[in-house]
């Protein structure tokens, strides 16, 4: 009996702070405001036209496994050409910008010269204009170079390597001891060498960041493709859906089909590689 007056008494379950709840209130509310249209969007690609005109926005599909409008969007859209073209795009511009990245940020951190700080200041000038107030400079230059209506037009203006991938190279070279480039002088390398043997097989986390990022933007994108290629064999994603979407402006469940298939491939690329997103911009900001 004395053992049980004695006994202490039952501790307390602590109340999470007031901060902790709404940290995750604010992050159920921004997953759900994320999340929602992707819902909406995939259950209407398993809608039927009767089911997509009758029934709500969440509104449950009869068949979960009706995949024909995931078939009409594919072939009707011409999707395999677009997924061809974004690929040939994608390939030579993010290559592109990789090497024009890497050597420009490799001149500026290893080189001193006059106008250094002139062209960094370049640099973020460029980035301060608005790109469509250039757009008809830039469209003559390309329609002077015989390139509009080809492919080689989006990649010549992907291939222009913008300010955040030459900050992301600069803070991972910056991180590189000189001092191997000293050695390498000793030996006899000239500069080129010592990019090509030393600088650029330690880049791989930033090449691996900028590649995302970069690849992300431009299979994303509408505008060039949109402007500089006129054809629909030259379609790609973004502009191959936006065609899809005139002979079936009504059928929004053939339409949010197409939306699907071009979602899924970002969406699997950023979930199987976003730990290299997250450790390229930690390196380079803690270099």
């Amino acid at each position: 009996m004395t053992s049980d007056l004695t006994a202490a008494p039952p501790a307390r379950r602590r109340r999470p702070p007031i901060g902790t709840a709404l940290t995750y209130l604010s992050l159920v509310a921004a997953s759900v405001v994320v999340l929602l249209p992707l819902v909406v969007v995939f259950l209407m690609s398993l809608k039927t036209s009767e089911e997509a005109t009758e029934g709500g926005a969440l509104s449950l599909p009869g068949n979960w496994l009706n995949f024909d409008n995931y078939v009409t969007a594919f072939t009707d859209g011409n999707m395999l050409s677009a997924f061809g073209n974004t690929a040939f795009i994608l390939f030579f511009s993010i290559g592109g910008t990789v090497l024009i990245g890497s050597m420009t940020a490799y001149a500026i951190d290893r080189f001193d010269f006059r106008a250094k700080k002139t062209v960094m200041a370049l640099f973020l000038v460029a980035t301060l204009v608005p790109g469509v107030t250039t757009q008809v400079a830039t469209f003559q230059v390309i329609n002077s170079f015989g390139l509009v209506d080809t492919r080689w037009a989006p990649i010549l203006l992907y291939m222009g390597t913008d300010i955040v991938s030459i900050y992301i190279f600069l803070q991972f070279i910056r991180g590189i001891p000189t001092s191997l480039d000293e050695a390498a002088r000793l030996d006899g390398a000239n500069a080129f060498t010592i990019y090509r043997k030393i600088i650029f097989p330690l880049l791989k986390p930033a090449i691996a960041t900028v590649v995302i990022i970069k690849g992300i933007t431009t299979y994303n994108d509408f505008y060039i493709p949109f402007l500089y290629m006129h054809s629909e064999d030259l379609g790609t994603i973004s502009t191959a859906l936006f065609r899809f979407k005139g002979p079936f402006g009504a059928h929004w469940e053939a339409i949010s089909a197409g939306a699907i298939l071009v979602i899924v491939p970002t969406l699997v690329v950023f979930l199987l590689l976003q730990r290299w997103i997250y450790n390229g911009f930690a390196q380079g900001a803690t270099k």
